[in-house]
């Protein structure tokens, strides 16, 4: 298959560095170029001063804007080794201190379903679109995918019950979100309900605009120690990490890596309130094995329906604002400590339905007392109507409507 075009892995130049991650600061940028121990200028559209120690892997730029006008000064090409590092004040994902941390030494929210937000639906898992998720601090993006018609859509248990839009639709979405935000690295993890080839998601990739976003792991699989940190895949432009659960082959797609064999889950799609930390998937996997993997904490509650042969897991929402809460019983909080405990380090991914909810942010505040950082965000986005979810009732008369249609 045709590999795509990729930009080098190594330090970008100082050219490259001016519009990979100077440009996004500000829409007002002129084209500059420099080179050596050198200096750049550019104008801004307004007048402003400010100065940001900004990324260059192991070493700092620091831009200094005063009254419009942008100075760069790069370290990283100094001809003498006693050259001052910068200390970076841009945060990465959120925090500056990740920027220096191996994206395997970070926990992130993960949204569960993160396409199904359709209101007045049961079957929905969250409130708000991807793009909210994502400026909220939502990292991780997961999804369920079947094939309709010849065309990927994400969908929930049945494109009859829940159809969210088709793939290449919703990574565009994101897409336009990753061009936006140059400092952020995401994970997407698809759900490949039908066990179709991985061949089959090259075009909605490609046609999405992720395909030049997306890394290529440098082994296969990746250890811990093998995953780069935040600043060095922000600085290379590979800042979208893809897996996918079944039928990943990255001798076919390198950039779609298999899940199992790099990052487990604790129990998926759990009812049980007390969220075990064992390991579920992949089946087999022994206790040394799975220390060096990243893994991810499930802990989205779920109420089991099943009519006429017809059954579904749909959110249990009238305990969320506990299950996603700080502490206590069934709390993600309690579920982050007993995995950490278990396990000898925080998990890497906590799994979770309406991450709004309580509306404080407690789901980021988890993760964030998990990485040692304080969370500050405002959380979360507006919810644009009362009533969004149906009653369990309701979702149960259109799961027997459902039944009922298919056996005739």
């Amino acid at each position: 298959m045709p590999q795509p075009t990729r930009r080098s892995n190594l330090l970008v130049n100082i050219a490259d560095l001016h519009s990979l991650i100077l440009a996004p600061i500000s829409s007002g940028f002129s084209s500059s170029t420099a080179s050596g121990n050198a200096t750049a200028t550019s104008t801004l559209a307004t007048g402003s001063t400010e100065s940001v120690t900004l990324l260059q892997g192991s070493v700092g730029v620091t831009a200094t804007i005063i009254n419009g006008t942008q100075t760069l000064n790069d370290t990283s090409l100094a001809g003498t080794s006693t050259a001052p590092q910068a200390t970076n004040t841009q945060p990465c994902n959120g925090y500056p201190e990740f920027c220096d941390r191996r994206y395997s030494n970070i926990t992130e929210v993960a949204a569960h379903n993160s396409p199904f937000v359709l209101q007045r639906n049961a079957g929905s898992n969250q409130d708000f679109d991807v793009i909210t998720q994502l400026d909220d601090g939502i990292r991780m993006l997961q999804g369920q995918t079947l094939k309709v018609n010849g065309t990927l859509h994400y969908c929930h248990t049945s494109c009859d019950l829940l159809n969210a839009g088709t793939v290449e639709s919703y990574l565009s979405t994101v897409v336009s979100w990753i061009e936006q935000n140059p400092y952020n690295v995401i994970t997407i993890l698809i759900g490949n309900g039908d066990n179709l080839d991985v061949t089959d998601y090259v075009a909605p990739i490609r046609n999405s605009g992720l395909e030049k976003w997306a890394y290529v792991p440098t082994h296969v699989p990746m250890s811990l120690k093998d995953w780069p940190t935040l600043g060095s895949m922000i600085i290379s432009g590979f800042r979208a990490v893809i897996f996918m659960d079944y039928m990943a082959n990255q001798t076919k797609v390198p950039y779609i890596l298999d899940e199992f064999s790099q990052l487990w889950e604790t129990p998926f799609s759990p009812t049980d309130e007390a969220f075990p930390c064992s390991v579920q998937r992949p089946p087999v996997l022994e206790g040394a094995a799975a220390m060096d993997r990243l893994y991810m904490a499930n802990h989205n509650l779920n109420i089991n329906f099943s009519i006429l042969g017809t059954s579904a897991l749909i959110p249990n929402t009238v305990q969320i604002n506990q299950t996603n809460g700080v502490e206590g019983f069934g709390s993600l909080g309690l579920m982050a400590n007993t995995c950490t405990t278990q396990w000898d380090r925080p998990p890497n991914f906590l799994l979770v339905d309406f991450y709004n909810e309580p509306s404080n942010g407690s789901v980021f505040e988890v993760a964030a007392l998990h990485n040692n950082v304080t969370y500050h965000g405002s959380c979360c986005g507006l919810v644009k109507s009362l009533g969004r979810r149906l009653a369990p009732s309701l979702y149960l008369t259109l799961l027997l409507m459902f039944a009922i249609g298919s056996s005739v």
